[in-house]
């Protein structure tokens, strides 16, 4: 099973300003994230994003947030742990389109009535990565597991304070059914042959 474009969203989940500075390997972590939002914006993937307790935590390390803003994505402030549980799913999936309402139609016989409208089908997999991993990017990846995402974690754009907590929670996420990946399987899984038209300027983005 290889990564679709057409079927993914990216989440970038809190590369804080006062965090970062005490992530293990927080440079690599960070040029990944940088490299993940470009890549999802130059092949049209949908770039969400979260940011723990701003108010103490900062935004996002401006490297970051300038990615996430040129691919148009949102960052979600939360105060959970769980991106899920402060509203990231209402994000994810699309909103259900209501039937038309009108006093006519509910009188007309079911046969000559319009059917209602079926929800929209959403783009299903998610590419995930952030901090800390043990923490934040863990339950956020859970939560979205439970929703029944296919959860995909970007190995090389996460981490933790210390690599036994960090390693700790790829243990567990992939025992619980996520997928482990690196920045460099997402791009050349998205973009899946040399003929894509932007296969050039992903490959210049991991190079």
């Amino acid at each position: 099973m290889l990564l679709d474009a057409y079927d993914s969203q990216l989440v970038l989940v809190d590369y804080q300003t006062r965090l970062m500075p005490v992530i293990f390997e927080n440079e690599l972590v960070i040029a990944n994230a940088v490299r993940l939002a470009r890549m999802a914006q130059a092949l049209q993937v949908p770039v969400w994003a979260s940011a723990q307790n701003p108010d103490k935590l900062g935004p996002n390390v401006p490297a970051v947030q300038a990615a996430i803003e040129a691919a148009g994505g949102k960052t979600l402030a939360k105060m959970h742990f769980s991106a899920a549980a402060d509203g990231l799913v209402d994000w994810l999936r699309p909103p259900v389109r209501k039937a038309p309402q009108g006093g006519n139609a509910r009188s007309l016989p079911k046969h000559l009535q319009k059917p209602a409208a079926e929800p929209e089908e959403g783009r299903s997999t998610i590419v995930i990565a952030g901090c800390e991993a043990h923490v934040c990017l863990m339950q956020t990846a859970l939560d979205l597991l439970e929703e029944e995402f296919e959860v995909w974690v970007v190995t090389d754009a996460c981490s933790s304070r210390s690599e036994r907590n960090r390693d700790a929670a790829f243990d567990r996420l992939a025992g619980n059914g996520a997928e482990l990946v690196t920045t460099e399987m997402v791009a050349f899984e998205w973009l899946r042959t040399a003929e894509h038209p932007v296969f050039k300027e992903v490959q210049g983005m991991v190079k």
